[in-house]
Order: structure tokens, then sequence, then C-alpha cells
């Protein structure tokens, strides 16, 4: 396959190099001959790169080059690097060609680099650039005299590209063959036999050029020998000195001047050829052309005053002789200005940036102003185009200061972008802009600004102290250390400076303390936010605290009463119907809302149907009737839940007995209907208890009403009464729930009573 693999030194470094620095993408070469079959085989890819052959086609190995062809893929089941498309190295990289690669690997996501060197073959043959080459030679020529020869071109390289030159058997020219070390191989014709063009006026020879390959290649060109005539006159010019004058931007092809000269010879020597002789300093040849015959200079290309104002063109006049001589004489030609260019702006110095409290005729920066034209058309006149608080003036010449015109303010515009437009007098006018941008530095001139005037936090009871109850932001249009704040609390009551605390850096507001619901509902506030400015600005606002309930409060069982681990006990008669009312239990919450709704369910052991509990009401009920093979005793537990999250319980037992009689029941409980009628003592305390709270209530908010009127302060408290709760069967249960009143004031004096997002009353004055 003629892959040639990197020789014994390389490896040896490339593993060192491996072993040093640990490189997952150590740099592995591979190299393959040209024009190779499809599918020839470069390297092992797995091996070199200590790849797994069983996880390359999980692993999704790509070959990536930077070429539109993939001149090389990998076998996903081999990992072997193999040729996917022909090589052509000659239209790849016309010197050595190495091409870069990637292999890329997912699962994990790995990229390794490598290159593939293409080697050359010899699948070219040496040209030349002309299968002719004509050369006039003299016939009053010396022997020795040289001619050099075209080279031959090889797209080969190395020990492929041209070697050597052969030249057919003649009498009259040898070939003298050069290879200087890294220059290319070049010939020349020496001359070893004096001419004679009556003999011979055309002498042909082949000159071959071989290439280095195995085998070996060869191309040829055929030089043709023109023996002149001797020519012993020489052109001359009708003056030394040419002059001539254009515009700049004169188009290609216009006349500037023509020369002339003659020949006294006649014939092929007495004939004329014109052309310019370079210099190698001037840009004359680019810039303008000369007829070969009548010896017309015309404008080949682009003639700029500014870049060059006058040329000097030395013209040669040259006869067709056998042996051609020839003739210098000097051109000047001057290049007159035309209205080419516009202005150029540059800003030669520039303050980064201007405080926005600078005053008038601040400096900001200046610029210079060049046109490169001459006279009117350099004359430049300048101003700013935008409406921006900035003008511009001239200092001398060319140069200019833009300056501060008007007020700045940073909040409403950080940045300008001035534009300056320069525009010349020339005929037509031409002109440039360009745009300054000029940066307005902050002063402190605006305060810490709250969102509201007042924030609202809602904490949950019983949160951890160190939380962070609310995070304050204040907002400072300004920038940098005025933009900078610190937070502080106003209110120095002992309550508040013991609750919370707030960060003077971030604004969080930290409790200090757990909060009960039960205890303190809501509190008040100040903070203040204090810019880093000089001097500092600050602002206010009032936080309001609500303290949210919390599930921290489990059921407590009033009815049945009973110690501490002591068992209640109910008989109930043998004939008991389905639905006999046996026991009521009665518990009471002091959460509120959803926290105190309770539920009653029975733990009853396993066998035991016989009874029944109303999950809302707490009744005891049997049902269905007795059968022998009940038990005497029912041992009972009761358990009441609320519904908060999580939800807490307690528990109350009763040992229900079975009697043959009613009359072994006692009295107090076989008295109790199926729907109470009645209240007990326990009922009329806790009436007269809801009664002293309801008064004490509407006493204090008539109160609070009063004084809100008189301060006309929108606000509101919230206020918590006991809740009693009467089911369908006649019952009640107690519950320290909370009523929600909210008071709403306004400035004509008028509030809103709202119970619970009930009705609402609206009194005015």
């Amino acid at each position: 396959y003629n892959v040639r693999p990197l020789s014994f030194p390389y490896q040896c470094l490339c593993v060192a190099l491996l072993c040093l620095f640990d490189w997952s993408a150590a740099q592995i070469s591979y190299s393959v001959s040209e024009e190779v079959d499809k599918g020839t085989f470069v390297g092992n890819l797995a091996k070199d790169l200590n790849l797994n052959v069983q996880e390359l086609e999980s692993r999704g190995l790509r070959i990536v080059s930077g070429h539109s062809k993939r001149y090389f893929d990998g076998n996903l089941k081999t990992g072997v690097l193999f040729v996917n498309e022909r090589i052509d190295r000659e239209e790849l990289c016309p010197n050595t060609c190495s091409l870069p690669l990637e292999a890329i690997v997912n699962s994990p996501l790995n990229l390794y680099r490598f290159e593939v060197n293409v080697v050359d073959i010899n699948d070219n043959s040496p040209s030349f650039r002309s299968p002719k080459t004509y050369l006039n030679v003299s016939e009053s020529a010396f022997p020795g005299e040289r001619f050099p020869l075209d080279s031959a071109y090889d797209a080969d390289i190395g020990a492929n590209s041209v070697k050597s030159y052969k030249l057919s058997p003649n009498q009259h020219f040898s070939l003298d063959v050069q290879s200087g070390g890294e220059q290319s191989v070049s010939a020349e014709l020496v001359l070893q036999k004096a001419l004679d063009r009556e003999k011979q006026p055309v002498i042909q020879l082949t000159l071959t050029a071989v290439d280095g390959g195995n085998p070996p290649r060869s191309g040829t060109s055929l030089i043709i020998i023109n023996v002149e005539d001797v020519n012993d006159n020489i052109p001359i010019f009708s003056k030394p000195l040419y002059k001539a004058r254009i515009p700049e931007n004169k188009p290609p092809g216009s006349s500037v001047i023509m020369v002339q000269a003659k020949d006294s010879d006649e014939g092929l020597n007495g004939e004329i050829v014109y052309s310019f002789i370079n210099q190698n300093t001037d840009n004359s040849i680019d810039a303008f052309a000369i007829h070969s015959v009548t010896g017309e200079i015309t404008v080949k290309g682009v003639v700029d005053h500014e870049t060059n104002n006058a040329f000097e063109i030395r013209v040669q006049a040259k006869d067709k002789g056998h042996k051609p001589r020839a003739s210098h004489c000097k051109v000047l030609v001057e290049i007159t200005d035309v209205n080419d260019n516009p202005p150029e702006i540059s800003v030669t110095s520039l303050v980064n940036v201007v405080k926005e409290d600078a005053s008038l005729g601040t400096m900001v920066g200046l610029i210079t102003i060049i046109d490169n034209d001459a006279g009117k058309n350099g004359a430049v006149q300048v101003k700013i185009l935008d409406s921006v608080p900035f003008t511009i003036k001239s200092s001398y010449n060319n140069h200019y200061s833009l300056v501060v015109d008007g007020p700045l303010d940073r909040e409403s515009s950080s940045q300008y972008n001035v534009t300056i437009a320069a525009t010349d007098e020339g005929t037509p006018p031409l002109s440039s802009t360009s745009v300054i941008t000029v940066h307005v530095s902050d002063v402190n001139d605006n305060a810490p600004r709250f969102s509201e005037p007042v924030i609202n936090v809602y904490v949950k009871e019983n949160s951890p102290v160190g939380d962070v109850m609310y995070k304050m932001s204040a907002n400072d249009p300004d920038s940098d250390e005025n933009n900078k704040m610190t937070y502080s609390l106003l209110d120095k009551r002992l309550f508040v400076l013991s609750s919370v605390n707030i960060n003077s850096d971030t604004g969080d507001i930290v409790s200090l303390q757990s909060f009960n619901y039960e205890d303190i509902k809501t509190f008040q506030f100040k903070v203040q936010a204090t810019d880093s400015g000089v001097p500092p600005l600050s602002s206010n606002v009032t936080v309001n605290v609500f303290i949210l309930d919390e599930n921290d409060n489990s059921p407590g069982i009033l009815a049945p009463y009973s110690e501490h681990g002591s068992v209640n006990t109910e008989n109930i008669p043998y004939s008991a119907e389905a639905g006999y009312f046996v026991a009521k239990i009665r518990a009471v919450d002091s959460d509120s809302g959803y926290n105190a709704l309770l539920s009653y369910h029975i733990s009853e052991p396993k066998g035991t149907n016989l009874f029944r509990i109303g999950t809302s009401t707490g009744e005891l009920r049997t049902k269905r009737r007795m059968s022998d093979n009940d038990q005497k005793t029912h041992p009972l537990v009761v358990l009441v839940s609320d519904n908060g999250e999580p939800s807490l319980s307690a528990t109350v037992s009763i040992d229900v007995v079975v009697v043959e009689s009613t009359g072994e029941i006692q009295t107090q409980y076989r008295n109790v209907p199926g729907k109470e009628e009645s209240f007990s003592d326990l009922n009329l305390y806790l009436l007269i208890a809801i009664a002293s709270v309801s008064v004490i209530f509407f006493l204090s908010l008539i109160s609070l009403i009063a004084v809100k009127c008189h301060r006309i302060d929108d606000s509101f408290r919230r206020y918590s009464a006991p809740m009693i709760t009467t089911h369908p069967d006649g019952s009640w249960s107690y519950s320290k729930s909370t009523q929600q009143y909210d008071v709403c004031f306004t400035n004509r004096q008028s509030f809103k009573l709202s119970v619970n997002g009930g009705v609402c009353v609206s009194v005015c004055e």
C-alpha cells in the first residue's frame, strides 16, 4: 500500500512526549502515497490512540478534516484509518503535503489530532512554458557567449522534480546545467563555434528536461535560433527629454505624449521597437504603457496626485537588426490635482469620561482633519450633525477641539455618539463623517428609591431564628459608589430591635426570634437605604410584618373529661337499636382556620364493627343491634385530628359496657337524645366566654375606628375571636380560630369593615 510510517527516532520522541505530559491527543503521523486506491490502509488508528475497538461503533468514531472532500475515514469495526477519496497531492498542496485530521469519539467526548503526510509519486512529466523557444543570436557573437533558457516546470517535488537537462547534438552550441543546491536546476546555451548566417540562418535544437523519478519522466522544448545580421547603427531620439502634464484619475487609454526616434539602418536593422526600462524604483510601468511601433505613451493604471505627483519614465528605442541596438530618453509626466479625496477625520486625543456636572466649555477631545488634495480641494469646513450638548471649535490649521456646550445627565444618557462632518471646498465638494463616543460619568445626584412606600412581609410562625424574612432592594439611578447602598433600621423600639435585624450590605431582613401567631400577629418598622456618594443620599420605606399561623397546637379534648391515662366508661343496653347514641366527643384547637378544623375517627381493634362516630360532630353511635357473639365490653380509642399540614391529633379512650337492663345505665348519659336540645353547663360557660370576647372585640374596633379617623391613615388590623361551630343535629364544638376583620380608611374619613371576606359595611361622614 506504499504506507510509510514514522522513522524510529520520531517514534521514540512521540513516546517520550506521551510519558512526560500524558497527553490524550499526542501528535500521530501517518504517510500514504498519492493516487492510491480507495480503501487503502493508512494506519491502525484505534491501536495508536489506545481506543477500545469494541466501543468505536457505539462511541461514534468520526474523522474530521478541513477539506471539502473526505479523503480519509475510519472503520468503526476495526479502528483502521483508510483512504476514502482519490488523493492528488498536486491538487491539495504545491509543496510538502501534510493533512491535519481529527478523530472525534463520544461518551465521553474526546478529540484526537493526527496528521497524514501525502507522499509524492512521479506522476507528472516536466513541461516548458512554451513548446518553442526563439533566440536571436548575431552572427558576430563570439564563442563562449551564454544564452539563458527557460526552466522546465514539474508539478512533482523532491526527487521527482526536474534534475537535469539534455541538448540535442549540434556543432555550434553546448549546454551548461547549473544545480545550485537549494536552487532549481537551470540551463544555459554556450556558443562553441562562430555562426555564419549565410550558411545556416536558422538552427533548431531540442532541449530535454529529465526528472529524478523512477522511472524518470521527461519533457522537451524546441529551441529555434535565428542568426542575425550585423547591425552597426543605433536609433536616435528627436530630443533627450520629453515633458507632459495630465490631471490625476485620467482614464486608462488616454494619450500622454508621443516619443520618436530614427535609425539610419535599412530593413529590420532600421525598424524601431519602443519599450519602458524598469528602474525598480518607480511604478511608472504600472501606470503607463507605450505603443511599441508608434512610441505613443498612454495611461494604463491609476495615476494619483496624492500618491505620486510626477513620474520619470525611461524609454528605450531598439532596432530589429540581427544584433539589436538601442538608445534611451527620459520622459517627465506631471500629475495635476483634482478633488478626489474626502477629508480624513482622526481623533488625536479623547477624554474617556466626562462628569455629568461638567461646566460649559470643558474640552472633551482633540480632532485632526486632513484633506490630501491641494488648494481649495483641501480646504475643509467642520460641523456637528447631531443635536448633542457638544460643539466643535477650531484651534489652529487643521486642528479642532470638541467641548461641552450644554448640561449633561448620565441618568438620561450615559453616552453620546457625536457625528462630526467635514466638507471640502472642491468642485464638486466631498465630505466624510466620523462618530465619536463620549461617555458621561456619574455624580451622586439621585437618592435611592424603593419600589413601594410600604412593603408587606409575611412570616410563618415558629420560623427558625436567623431566617431571611425579606430582601430589601432599593434602586439608585446613579452608578459605581453612588449606586452602592447600605441598609439600616430607623425604628429604635426595643421590640423591633430584638425581633429583626438587617444586613447593611445585602438588605436581608433576618429574624432574631421565633414568632408565635397566638402572641403577635403583626408589627411595623422603617428601613432606610443610604448610598455611598459624597454627600450620601437616603430614602425610607415602611415594612409591615404579618405572622402567618402554623399548625403547632394539637387538639384538646374537652369532653368526656378524663385524667391522664384514665379510661372513660359508657354503658349501653343490650337491646340498643342501630344508631343508638353512646357519647359525644368535644375537642378544641388553639390554631385558626384549617389548622383548627377537627375530624373524629375511631381507632377500633380488629373485628369490632359495632360503633361509628360522626367525622365532624364527634357523636359516637351504634352501627347495628347487639348479637350474642358480641363482647360485653368494647374498649374504643377515638382519634381527634386537625386539618393542618402536617396534621396533629389527640386521643381519648372509652370503654363501652353492654348491660342487660336500661336501669343500670347512668342517668346523665341516658337522657341524651339523638339531637341535643339543651346546653350543658360547659356550653353555658363557653357562650359566656364568647360573648365577653365579642363585646371586648367590638369595643376595641370602635376605639380603633375613632383613632384612625383622627389620623386619616390607611391601615388595617386583624383580631382573633373564638369560633363556635353548630352542627345539623344541634350539637356544637368550640375552636380558637381567627376571624379576620379588615378596617380600611380613606381621606374622606370613611371606613369599611370586612369580616373574613364576607359582608363589607361602609361608613362615611
